[in-house]
């Protein structure tokens, strides 16, 4: 399987008060592998040279703060790396550059969703849809009707329709599993199995992670891990897909669902 995705660029924090500083603390907890700077000192020299490094830059103070910063040292919208201002108090995320072609816009708007902020988008809106994967383990010999069951109940409970799934995934062990590729062509979608090693790039990203499913399968979690990795798979972006759905499950089955944003 060729991985078409591009590396993601590194993401740095700033904060520069005590409330920013506790607000970073939350964000570190959906994205746990950025850099997060308080107060640093010399703070134009330092900031600037994240940003020429092509660091994603989240910081917490005022706009003006950013514009007086970064004005020196801007290249183009296409190379910049994007930059998110958000109030200390954690009420508004502004994608100041690189809002469409640098994917700020659609970074401010899951990091909006996730701490309950309001995203201000400011440049001129493309439609962007959401691209939702639905990842699933099973007992094996699972049926249809039993995996259907799970789907149905789960995408119901949450306001969503078969209609809007656009892929399956699995862990590489499920692909001979008859009740996974029948649900597939059930729902009209292609269904995706990646083996263990590709399932635990994202162990950091699930709800929970299972020792014992680690035993049985090499990997923390299937269905949360497979959703995940797919959605990962569908576009190129700098940020990661979301898991809107943690794991559901029944008898004989288990479901998650994650979310990326595609430009149309």
């Amino acid at each position: 399987m060729t991985d078409s995705r591009k590396p993601r660029r590194p993401i740095t924090l700033i904060s520069l008060t005590d409330p920013g500083r506790a607000l970073v603390e939350k964000l570190l907890t959906f994205m746990p592998e950025a850099e997060h700077l308080d107060r640093p000192q010399p703070f134009q020299d330092t900031i600037r040279e994240r940003f020429r490094s092509g660091h994603r830059l989240i910081l917490l103070c005022a706009a003006g703060i950013v514009v007086r910063t970064l004005g020196s040292a801007l290249s183009d919208k296409y190379n910049d790396p994007p930059v998110l201002v958000i109030d200390e108090h954690g009420r508004f995320v502004v994608p100041l550059l690189s809002g469409h072609e640098g994917g700020a816009n659609e970074w401010a708007r899951q990091v909006a969703e996730r701490i309950g902020a309001q995203p201000v988008i400011t440049g001129a809106q493309r439609y962007t849809r959401p691209l939702l994967v639905a990842g699933m383990g099973c007992n094996r010999g699972c049926p249809l009707d039993t995996l259907l069951a799970l789907l149905d109940h789960t995408l119901s409970s949450h306001g969503l329709q078969r209609s809007d799934i656009h892929a399956l995934a699995s862990i590489e062990l499920k692909q001979d599993e008859a009740g996974l590729h029948e649900l597939a062509t059930t729902l009209e979608v292609p269904i995706m199995f990646y083996p263990p090693a590709v399932l635990n790039e994202y162990s950091e990203m699930l709800s929970r992670k299972s020792e014992i499913v680690f035993r049985e399968t090499g990997c923390y979690g299937v269905a949360e891990a497979a959703a995940l990795a797919h959605a990962d798979r569908l576009v190129k972006h700098d940020f990661h897909p979301e898991l809107i759905i943690p794991k559901q499950k029944n008898a004989d089955a288990t479901l998650a669902v994650a979310r990326i944003y595609q430009n149309t």
